[in-house]
Order: structure tokens, then C-alpha cells, then sequence
């Protein structure tokens, strides 16, 4: 699984999933067989938000959340376009100071933290 935290003027983009148990999280999904992470962050955001990318650094190792998966976090930069919502609730971009403000789902949470201590 990868997530990308896309970051924009300072803001980072996070999406909200209401199910299962409801919160936020950096949009993105699984590899496809033969795709490369960063390949998969580009797929799934183009699927996921209408955004072209440019895949940066990973936000530190991958956190186990199930038996058969893991998640890595990447940090990314808009290329082209304007996010559009479709899988999610709502879309919202965070200032820093209100990272934790917000209801992250747990698998998120250490990439939270990492991202905030980035310059």
C-alpha cells in the first residue's frame, strides 16, 4: 500500500475515508503486480483526485497494518491540475499547526509525525 502526502504552498493534502471507523488519511491504494511504489502513487492519485504528480522522498519506513500489508507514505509536489474529489468524503488542505487537529486513521499516524518534523 502507499499514501502520498501531497504538499502545496506549506498545505498538505489529506482525504477523508468515512469507512471502516471513519478518518483521514494521505489518498492513495495498493501496487498493481509489477508496479513500483512510486509508480502506484502516481496511478492512484491520476484515479483518485484527477492530479498529475511528482513522487519525492518516502516519509520514513513502512508501517505494518495487516498481515499482508504495509504502508509507505511518500511526499509529492502537483504537476498539473486541481484535486477532484471521487473516492472520498471530503478533501482538505492542513497548515502544519493543524496536523493534529485531525482524526487520522491509525495506519497514518507515524507518517503524520514524520511529515511534520521534514523542513
Amino acid at each position: 500500500m502507499v499514501g502520498v502526502a501531497i504538499v502545496r504552498d506549506g498545505r498538505v493534502l489529506a482525504a477523508y475515508r468515512p469507512d471502516p471507523g471513519g478518518g483521514w488519511e494521505f489518498p492513495g491504494g495498493k501496487a498493481e503486480p509489477g508496479e513500483t511504489e512510486e509508480q502506484a502513487a502516481v496511478r492512484e492519485i491520476r484515479e483518485e483526485l484527477d492530479l498529475e504528480i511528482k513522487v519525492g522522498e518516502s516519509l520514513g519506513p513502512a508501517v505494518d497494518i495487516s498481515e499482508r500489508y504495509r504502508l509507505q507514505v511518500y511526499r509529492a509536489s502537483i504537476v498539473a491540475g486541481d484535486p477532484v474529489l471521487r473516492e472520498h468524503a471530503e478533501l482538505r488542505w492542513f497548515a502544519p499547526a493543524e496536523l493534529d487537529e485531525a482524526d487520522w486513521l491509525i495506519p497514518d499516524r507515524p507518517f503524520v509525525r514524520r511529515l511534520r518534523e521534514l523542513p
